[in-house]
């Protein structure tokens, strides 16, 4: 090769070296790919008794699996029917990614998936999603789940939290009208709900819609219960929302429509409204 002033410089081709650059890059990169895949692995982790039980080949012999997703219809069910000492927790599920990595941040606690089960009657498990699930570990989480019960004769039951900014209709919403109910049924369902279906072009996203195309597809017996409303976060009205579905909840599980204050106080916290327009 010639310079500017004539110089002719030897120059060696740099094929090799590059193609070894991109090949070191790609194992680099693939490695990385392979560790935030096993980083993003849902993993169930039950109680001793439990694990030992599940891993001889058997299965929860379910009659009903009731799963909230959201702070209010977790804390529905903690007040509601988890209130009594006929409880135990039996396990929990792993759930990471960003977003529960940056709420864990912000709080100082990690992100919960709960199941707890009735001591007197083991047949049903109730399960408390109050995390993110992203959209690759939906299909993890629900194969997962329901590998670990018994099918035959289960009804599950999901109450879900929902803004109703994402509900679309042609009338009008006032402030009074919300929050409220609406339901979606596997076609296996033949029960009556507590709550008017859901209406088009309305969807049902995230973990209750894995959970009931799960359902639809095993022909399992299954209803979610959507609660729409219009405050963020933890909010008491939101939560009163739910009422309707304990007359409709398995006659297997006991509940109290009317907790005492001291409960309540303990799983509704009041929430101060803040203005967006300074943080």
């Amino acid at each position: 090769m010639a310079t500017f002033f004539g110089e002719v410089l030897s120059v060696s081709s740099r094929a090799v070296e590059e193609d070894e650059d991109d090949l070191s890059e790609n194992e680099e990169d693939e490695q990385i790919r392979r560790e935030l895949e096993e980083k993003r692995t849902v993993q169930l982790h039950w109680s001793p008794d439990v694990s030992d039980w599940l891993k001889s080949g058997n299965k929860f012999q379910c009659s009903d699996f009731v799963l909230a997703v959201g702070h209010n219809a977790s804390r529905f069910l903690s007040a509601h029917v988890l209130t009594s000492a006929n409880w135990d927790v039996v396990g929990h599920a792993s759930v990471w990614n960003e977003r529960n990595l940056a709420g864990s941040r912000q709080t100082g606690v990690d992100s919960g998936c709960v199941f707890h089960r009735q001591k007197d009657n083991p047949s049903v498990l109730i399960c408390q999603v109050t995390c993110y699930i992203a959209e690759d570990q939906l299909f993890q989480w629900t194969e997962k789940v329901f590998d670990c019960l018994q099918q035959r004769e289960l009804h599950v039951t999901v109450l879900s939290d929902s803004s109703v900014s994402e509900y679309k209709t042609a009338d009008y919403l006032c402030g009074s009208s919300t929050p409220f109910l609406r339901s979606l049924q596997s076609r296996a369902f033949t029960g009556p709900s507590a709550c008017g279906s859901l209406e088009q072009p309305n969807i049902v996203t995230g973990l209750p819609a894995a959970v009931l195309n799960h359902c639809e597809v095993y022909h399992i017996a299954a209803v979610v219960y959507q609660c729409y409303s219009d405050v963020n976060g933890p909010d008491s009205v939101t939560m009163e929302a739910y009422k309707p579905v304990l007359a409709k909840l398995g006659k297997n599980i006991q509940w109290d429509l009317s907790p005492s204050t001291d409960v309540l106080r303990k799983f509704v916290r009041t929430t101060n409204i803040q203005s967006n327009l300074y943080i």
